[in-house]
């Protein structure tokens, strides 16, 4: 958590490896590997997944077709048909998608809601290592937020992590925070559990400024 321009997304995009960033100091260890020496998609494959604050939109190519190479990919061999087709079925019959979004092209076309759906979908179905949310829930209506919610907590196991990017508490009534952090100006200057996310939601930022001297 932290005020607008703390450096959040910036955390999360550098992470995953996108050209904009360059960090110049430091690991990121993923299982004690560092990830800053990888390229983006060696950074998938190791288990790393960013959910978009703006999902983008792919013409041409179908959420099922994209799903199935990123699978093979992260695997190194094509899931079996009948088994997967069972997998990706449940999965979003648990999102409240239409089975059709399958086969339409990724994210084209999709409401706000339905885009972060389709990015908790291919969560499910990637079952990444370390999940990064970048804002998942800017935009969701109460109900989109609660399945979005119940995707994430039902994805979550003693294997795997997720880092909840966010600016409202009303996320964290569904998904239980273990640890909040907040960002200011580049750096982790608060930590805490769950109750940090309430008194944040109650009080703002402006407290611990100036706890911090600014």
């Amino acid at each position: 958590m932290g005020p607008n321009g703390s450096g959040k997304s910036t955390l999360a995009y550098s992470i995953a490896g996108h050209p904009d960033y360059e960090v110049t100091d430091g690991e990121v260890l993923l299982d004690g590997v560092d990830l800053l020496e990888m390229s983006v998609d060696e950074r998938a494959r190791a288990g790393l997944f960013l959910a978009m604050q703006y999902p983008v939109e792919v013409p041409g190519v179908t959420v099922a077709n994209f799903l199935r190479t990123a699978k093979t990919a992260i695997d190194g061999q094509a899931p079996k048909v009948r088994q997967w087709v069972g997998e990706v079925n449940q999965a979003m019959k648990n999102l409240r998608m239409d089975p059709a979004f399958s086969q339409r092209d990724v994210n084209a076309g999709f409401s706000g809601g339905e885009k972060k759906r389709n990015e908790i979908f291919q969560m499910a179905m990637l079952e990444p290592k370390l999940a990064i949310l970048d804002e998942t829930d800017s935009g969701l209506d109460i109900d989109a937020l609660r399945i979005v919610a119940k995707g994430v907590n039902e994805l979550r196991s003693p294997e795997n992590s997720t880092i909840v990017i966010t600016h409202y508490q009303r996320l964290l009534d569904y998904i239980r925070p273990d640890f909040v952090h907040v960002l200011y100006k580049g750096r982790i200057v608060r930590s805490g559990g769950p109750e940090l996310a309430l008194e944040l939601e109650e009080r703002g930022y402006d407290w611990i400024k100036e706890e911090i001297g600014e």
